[in-house]
């Protein structure tokens, strides 16, 4: 929806506007509709606006609630209108028609335990003058962004990274070590960059204006338990809710789209969103072709749009535009990224805008949510009885591409913390031995205990390992274009129904994600609904790297970072992996663009 900007002065009062102004200018992209700052004591607020409900100026932000309550807001409470009528029944009265208004009357009636009623995503800071306090909240899976460093002088906040970095900012190297040897990303709260750190999901940040201290505490946690009984309609009521979902992420005043790679996870939600689009137009859908045989999903993406009657628009990233775009989508990002997919959706969205899609949905944590990967059959194996395996190894091969033998191979090796450390380690034998030695990964530590049981490794994906760095480059990637993506498979309640579903109603026989597969028979043609092969905006990039090689090669050479933390004389690029070649460019080009810097010399001693 927007952009936030904020500053509180911890040495006094607020002097200039200019340092709040400037932090709203670097995210107009977030924003191009609207432009607002509030200046108030030793506080600064600043907002940049893309008007999605209530586009009239009652809809503006800083948005105040008489002299009480003053907030920024970036995001949507989709069910705005239901927490509206519970409000107006207790005596408030609005004088918008947006959702932003309902969260400062739900702060007034309930206080902090207002987020515990919402239904959407948001990261939003509410100055709240009679408590001298700053109430920041970031929604229950950190599908926005919310941003934040704290010094003597000051805490600082933001919807994206470059607010709050100085021209010469410092890496944090642990974090790209994670990166590059482990392929680790948002594994958790620090950022590549050296003091700025994200809230939590699901958290508050409560700020004391006065003390100059801030507490930090959960509102939100995935439930620990399944619930003891089953569901005996499981597909027809995951299906329902799914729906229920898309419904609310449909309620805008703006033109809404969605993106359509042809799996079965962004089909679902296209299916389910053109049976409820009620316009005088077809329902616009936006895919992304792969010029590379092996990764093109268009003939998928075009039998879903014939069967629909969507207006497909499509897309065909050539090399020339993973060139051209290379530092904007760098820039864009703002944090290194594990693959050049990232380009296809950085692409789908410019198309959006292209066509007025300001509002689009997506079919993100789908997979997270309903076993839709092949790494959770080992995890649902040891889940089993000892007597169970056999007969599930044997389905893992029957509708999936993972062979019995590659099972076992997943069962003994990512479940075994010491097996991957050392074989990851291998793999990064190029980084200089004070850094590799002693390596160790927390992140990668944790994620390979929850291959012990697959409740805990759906947790363990939901929250750091998997969905977070996804949602990122959906923010990023769709607010570079001014458009707002909404993600129906993450709405909070969906979430915790599939993660509380029986096993086997999420892989069943071997099929993955059974209960959407089941769910979506004749709303969706079988070839869709029964596809073996996942691909999802996959780019072409066998043939992108090969094209880009000798780029790679000059970038990674002259990286002053690479340099100091590997023996770049003899490193042979052709011998990695593409996925390695492409992080260790990643991060070399991420230093050129953001002009990053080691800390001091004892980092990089040698």
């Amino acid at each position: 929806m927007c952009g936030i900007s904020g500053i509180v002065n911890r040495k006094g009062k607020i002097e200039s506007e200019s340092e709040i102004r400037r932090m709203n200018q670097l995210i107009e992209h977030r924003g191009p509709d609207g432009d607002g700052i509030y200046c108030y004591n030793n506080v600064a607020l600043g907002h940049r606006r893309l008007a999605i409900l209530d586009l009239s100026e009652l809809g503006k932000q800083p948005m105040h609630w008489g002299e009480k309550y003053t907030i920024v807001f970036n995001g949507e409470v989709y069910n705005y209108i239901e927490i509206r009528e519970v409000l107006l029944a207790a005596g408030y009265a609005f004088q918008s028609e947006s959702d932003t208004e309902v969260i400062l009357a739900a702060y007034d009636k309930w206080g902090k335990d207002c987020v515990s009623r919402f239904n959407g995503m948001w990261s939003f800071v509410i100055l709240d003058k009679e408590k001298n306090t700053l109430f920041c909240s970031r929604d229950r899976f950190g599908i926005k962004p919310f941003y934040y460093t704290i010094s003597e002088e000051s805490f600082r906040f933001g919807s994206e990274i470059k607010q709050l970095i100085s021209e010469r900012p410092v890496i944090n190297l642990p974090v790209a070590l994670d990166f590059i040897i482990s392929a680790m990303e948002e594994a958790t709260d620090e950022t590549f960059f050296k003091g700025v750190v994200k809230l939590t999901p699901g958290h508050n940040l409560v700020y004391d204006l006065e003390k100059n201290t801030y507490q930090i505490e959960a509102f939100y946690s995935l439930p620990d338990e399944a619930p003891a009984t089953k569901n005996p309609d499981s597909i027809g009521s995951y299906i329902s809710l799914l729906e229920e979902s898309v419904k609310l992420r449909m309620r805008s005043d703006v033109r809404v789209g969605t993106c359509l790679s042809g799996g079965l996870d962004s089909s679902t939600v296209a299916a389910l969103a053109s049976k409820n689009y009620n316009y005088q137009e077809q329902f616009y859908a936006i895919h992304a072709k792969s010029e590379e045989a092996a990764t093109d999903e268009s003939t998928y993406a075009g039998m879903v749009s014939d069967h629909l009657k969507l207006n497909l628009k499509t897309v065909v990233p050539g090399y020339p535009d993973f060139e051209s775009n290379m530092n904007d989508v760098i820039y864009t990002q703002e944090e290194p990224f594990g693959s050049p997919s990232v380009f296809m959706q950085y692409f789908v969205f410019k198309e959006a805008r292209k066509n007025n899609c300001i509002v689009m949905l997506d079919g993100q944590g789908g997979d997270e949510t309903l076993l839709g990967y092949e790494r959770y059959y080992p995890a649902l194996i040891r889940s089993l009885g000892v007597f169970q395996r056999p007969k599930a190894l044997l389905n893992s091969k029957k509708n999936s591409r993972l062979s019995m033998l590659e099972a076992v191979k997943y069962m003994l090796y990512f479940g075994n913390y010491k097996s991957r450390l050392n074989r990851v380690k291998r793999r990064a034998g190029f980084i200089r031995p004070a850094y590799l030695e002693n390596y160790q990964s927390e992140a990668l530590r944790k994620v390979s205990e929850s291959y012990s049981d697959v409740r805990k490794m759906q947790k363990m994906e939901l929250t750091r390992s998997q969905l977070p760095h996804l949602l990122r480059y959906e923010d990023k990637n769709s607010m570079k274009h001014s458009v707002e993506a909404r993600l129906p498979f993450i709405d909070y309640r969906v979430v915790e129904f599939a993660l509380n579903m029986e096993n086997e109603a999420k892989i069943h026989d071997g099929w993955t994600k059974y209960v959407l597969r089941k769910g979506m028979s004749g709303l969706l043609p079988k070839e869709i609904v029964w596809r073996k092969n996942k691909l999802g905006f996959n780019a072409p990039e066998n043939l992108w790297l090969e094209k880009h090689a000798a780029e790679m090669e000059k970038v990674i050479r002259e990286s002053a970072i690479f340099n100091a933390i590997a023996d770049v004389e003899k490193l042979d690029l052709n011998q990695l992996d593409k996925r390695m070649r492409w992080r260790i460019y990643n991060l070399a080009k991420w230093e050129y663009v953001f002009n990053v810097q080691l800390a001091s010399k004892t980092e990089t001693n040698e």
